[in-house]
């Protein structure tokens, strides 16, 4: 068969595909009846006010069902019930789990759901979702990283604000940090530098590099994709080495910045402890350190930034609704999957997760409570990372960490490593 024969013939496969999904997604009774599956990994009263709030509450034709499934079993439960044809219609994931399972979900084509509306309505990181043919999720809930300190240790040590950049950091380490003579730590200015006692190890490894400028993980020129840590971007050196070079130096004792070993208590305890100024968390994390130690004298703020970059990031996880290909409903539960993102129910979803909301247009009346303010511009800049398999990369990075601070690797061999680990594991 010739050349010519072969593209014409994959050109019309693709037309029939699209044109396939555009007529499953426009049928006249597309939403209007039907018992709908949701499988997630957020709360059962999470996804009750969205639901309650949305006007499938009200469409009696429409009967949702949801099941709240552990983390940690999700994906063989899912992959089970599907390979037994009891999948359910909907799911909803964390973006770290979205790509893996993307050869599971319904893509919604542009023709259906416009690439446009979803820039307008949603925060830049629901962009990870979109492909050059149409929409793997839609978002839901955004957890933002934010920073926390302990008001007393910056007022004892006469410091009357917390850092905007990372450079303002060093001349808090030099006032906060207290050690034996033998070295030993006694109270920190921050945690970073290890990996087993960093709470959020992963997710603060992954900000960093985001912000040096690196994407982690990129689409090539042939629409594949493959680790993006040793692309320089027109950087003067690698940003990934910028960054890691960065996180690493606290945990070295020969370096001024040396404040954290592998010997302390989680960063969350010696924070909870009051033992460690500043403790970068997720926003979620607020009512978890309140009940666990009321005295506490603490606030919040944003995560520093890279002094004169070009854009703020930080580092968010997003929970987004996915269609299961596999569904029996696909215009159901297209209709119920925009019915759950709009205004109403992403707005009552706040009340019950303390979160900022995911668009755009209720981002735009900031709240004049004091965490809340921080939450929803913080949002704003969140981003994340196409994760090919968030245990495996979770392993990558640890061991790229490690080898580092262990002093079994120089910091580019080390770098080198992962980038051909995240590769294969893209593969």
């Amino acid at each position: 068969m010739s050349n010519f024969k072969i593209a014409v013939l994959a050109i019309f496969s693709i037309c029939i595909v699209a044109g396939v999904a555009i007529f499953a997604l426009s049928k006249n009774n597309a939403g209007s009846s039907g018992n709908l599956v949701v499988w997630g990994t957020v709360s059962d009263d999470a996804f009750n006010a969205a639901y309650k709030n949305s006007t499938l509450k009200s469409n009696k034709n429409v009967k949702i069902s949801y099941f709240k499934k552990d983390p940690q079993t999700f994906e063989s439960d899912f992959v089970e019930a599907l390979a037994e044809g009891n999948g359910p219609d909907l799911v909803i994931m964390r973006d770290d789990e979205i790509y893996k399972q993307s050869n599971k979900l319904f893509l919604i084509p542009y023709a259906n759901y416009s690439e446009r509306n979803f820039k307008d309505r949603f925060i830049e990181e629901g962009e990870l979702f979109l492909e050059k043919d149409g929409i793997l999720a839609l978002p839901f809930i955004v957890d933002p990283m934010v920073m926390y300190w302990n008001r007393d240790i910056f007022s004892n040590n006469a410091i009357a604000n917390p850092p905007k950049y990372w450079d303002e950091i060093y001349p808090i380490i030099d006032k906060v940090t207290k050690k034996t003579a033998q070295a030993d730590i006694l109270q920190s200015a921050i945690a970073f530098g290890e990996w087993d006692n960093v709470t959020n190890a992963k997710e603060i490894v992954s900000m960093i590099l985001l912000q040096a400028g690196t994407p982690i993980t990129a689409f090539d020129t042939n629409g594949k994709l493959t680790s993006a840590l040793q692309n320089k971007y027109d950087y003067p050196i690698l940003p990934s080495f910028s960054g890691v070079n960065f996180y690493t130096q606290f945990s070295n004792p020969t370096s001024p910045t040396y404040t954290w070993n592998r010997s302390l208590p989680s960063s969350l305890n010696f924070f909870l402890s009051g033992q460690l100024a500043m403790y970068v968390g997720f926003a979620s994390d607020i009512f978890s350190i309140q009940q666990k130690n009321s005295n506490l004298n603490f606030d919040l703020t944003y995560v520093p930034q890279i002094r004169n970059a070009p854009k703020k990031v930080v580092f968010g996880h997003m929970y987004a609704i996915s269609i299961v290909k596999q569904s029996r409903q696909i215009p159901g539960a297209f209709a119920a999957l925009d019915a759950l993102t709009q205004p109403s129910p992403i707005q009552a979803l706040e009340g019950v997760t303390n979160l900022p909301p995911v668009r755009r247009d209720l981002l735009a009346a900031v709240p004049t409570d004091a965490y809340k303010g921080v939450f929803y511009n913080s949002a704003l800049v969140s981003h994340s990372f196409l994760d090919p398999d968030p245990a495996a990369t979770t392993n990558t990075f640890r061991d790229m960490i490690k080898s580092i601070t262990s002093g079994q690797a120089m910091t580019s061999e080390a770098i080198n490593r992962a980038h051909q680990e995240l590769n294969s594991e893209l593969k």
